[in-house]
C-alpha cells in the first residue's frame, strides 16, 4: 500500500505557523544592536543600565530602540538569570498621596538604574499582605519593600526566607530599635520612630496651656502606626497630668469621619476638650470643616493637630497645625539602599529620616 504524497500546502503551513509561535514578530535584541552599531552585550547592559553606557552610544541604542519598537522579553530573562529586575512594593493604600510620593521616590530611583516597581496595595490587612507576599515572591523579585514592621507570621516566614536566599527585604514607613535588641526587627528599617512624633504631637498642645486633650485614632484596626502614635501621646498628656480621652473616627471617608468626630467632640460630658490630635490630615481636615459649619472657633474653643501635611490643610482657614513627614525622602532612600545592596551584595542600610511638626493658626496660642 502506497503512501500519498505528503500535502505541501499543509506542510507549508505549518512550517510557518510553528516560525511564527517561535518569533512572535518580535524585534530581536541583535536586530536593535545592529541599528545602532553596537554589540548584543553593549544593549543588554544600557538595558540593565543605562548609565554605564557611554553618552553617544547610548543615544544611538535608545533611537535604535525608539524606532524599532524593541519590547525586552522578560520571561526569557527570568529563565535565564533566575531572578527578575522587578523590585515588588506593599504599601497599605494607592489612593491616600502620603505613599503616593513614597511610590514615587521608589519609581524614579529604581527606573534610571534598570529596575520596575511592582506596586500591591494591602489596604492595611495583614492577611493580604501575606498573599500578597506570596503571589509577588512567585516571581523571584530582585528585592521586596513592605511598609511597617508588625506582619503576620506567614508574611514572616516568607521575608524572612526570601532575605536569607539573599533577596533584599526593607520595612518602610517605620524605624523603631526595640528593647532588648533580641527583639528588634531583623529587616532594614528606612523611616520613622512612631511613637516619637505621638509624643511631639502631646507636648505641642501641652505647651500651648491645654489640659484637657483628645486623641482622635484611625478606624482601621491594622493602621498600627497610627495606634502608636496615639498610646505615646496618651502616655505624655497623663505624665503631664492632663486629662486625655482616646476617640475612634469611624470606618469609611476620612473627612466625613472628621465631621463625625467633631459633633461627637462637641457634645462631650464636661470636661471638655479643648485641643484634638487626630491620626491623619484628612481626618483633622473634615473637622475642621464641621467646625466651621457648627462655629466652633479653631482654636480659641478646639485647637486641631494634624499629621502628614497634606496641601488642602495649609489652603484652610486657620491653616492646619500638621506633622511634616519624609514621604518622598523613605521612597529615594530606599531606593538608592536596595540599588547598593543588589549591586555590592550587602544588607541594606537603615536609615531614620526627620519629620517636623509645623505649628500654624489651628493650634496657635492666645
Amino acid at each position: 500500500m502506497s503512501r500519498s504524497p505528503p500535502d505541501t500546502a499543509t506542510d507549508a503551513a505549518g512550517t510557518t505557523a510553528r516560525q511564527a509561535r517561535r518569533g512572535h514578530g518580535r524585534v530581536t535584541l541583535r536586530q536593535v544592536a545592529l541599528a545602532a552599531g553596537v554589540t548584543s552585550i553593549t544593549v543588554s547592559r544600557y538595558l540593565r543600565d543605562a548609565s554605564v553606557v557611554a553618552p553617544d552610544t547610548a543615544a544611538r541604542i535608545q533611537q535604535a530602540l525608539s524606532s524599532s519598537g524593541y519590547v525586552p522579553n522578560k520571561q526569557a530573562g527570568l529563565l535565564a538569570s533566575g531572578v527578575s529586575n522587578i523590585v515588588a512594593a506593599l504599601l497599605p493604600n494607592l489612593a491616600n498621596s502620603i505613599f503616593a510620593e513614597t511610590a514615587q521616590g521608589l519609581s524614579d530611583g529604581l527606573q534610571a538604574a534598570g529596575f520596575e516597581l511592582l506596586i500591591a496595595s494591602t489596604g492595611y490587612s495583614m492577611e493580604r499582605e501575606e498573599q500578597l507576599l506570596r503571589a509577588l515572591l512567585g516571581w523571584h523579585p530582585a528585592a521586596v519593600v513592605v511598609t511597617g514592621r508588625r506582619h503576620a507570621s506567614g508574611a514572616l516566614k516568607l521575608m524572612t526566607d526570601a532575605r536569607n536566599a539573599g533577596t533584599p527585604v526593607i520595612e518602610i514607613w517605620d524605624h523603631r530599635v526595640s528593647r532588648p535588641a533580641s527583639k528588634a526587627s531583623p529587616f532594614t528599617q528606612i523611616g520613622f520612630n512612631h511613637a516619637d512624633v505621638g509624643r511631639a504631637m502631646a507636648l505641642h498642645l501641652l505647651a500651648a496651656g491645654h489640659r484637657t486633650l483628645a486623641y482622635v485614632d484611625s478606624g482601621v484596626s491594622e493602621d498600627y502606626r497610627a495606634h502608636e502614635r496615639g498610646t505615646a501621646f496618651k502616655q505624655v498628656a497623663r505624665a503631664a497630668g492632663a486629662q486625655v480621652a482616646v476617640l475612634v473616627a469611624p470606618p469609611g471617608d476620612a473627612f466625613e469621619a472628621g465631621r463625625h468626630v467633631m459633633a461627637q467632640l462637641q457634645t462631650a460630658r464636661q470636661p471638655r476638650a479643648t485641643a484634638a490630635a487626630f491620626a491623619n490630615d484628612n481626618l483633622a481636615c473634615g473637622a475642621m470643616l464641621q467646625a466651621q459649619r457648627a462655629g466652633v472657633r479653631v482654636p480659641q474653643d478646639l485647637a486641631v493637630l494634624g499629621f502628614g501635611d497634606f496641601a488642602l490643610g495649609r489652603q484652610l482657614t486657620p491653616a492646619l497645625s500638621s506633622v511634616q513627614l519624609p514621604r518622598l525622602a523613605i521612597g529615594q532612600h530606599t531606593a538608592q539602599a536596595l540599588l547598593d545592596a543588589i549591586r555590592m551584595g550587602k544588607p541594606a542600610e537603615a536609615a531614620s529620616l526627620p519629620w517636623t511638626l509645623v505649628s500654624r493658626g489651628s493650634t496657635a496660642a492666645d
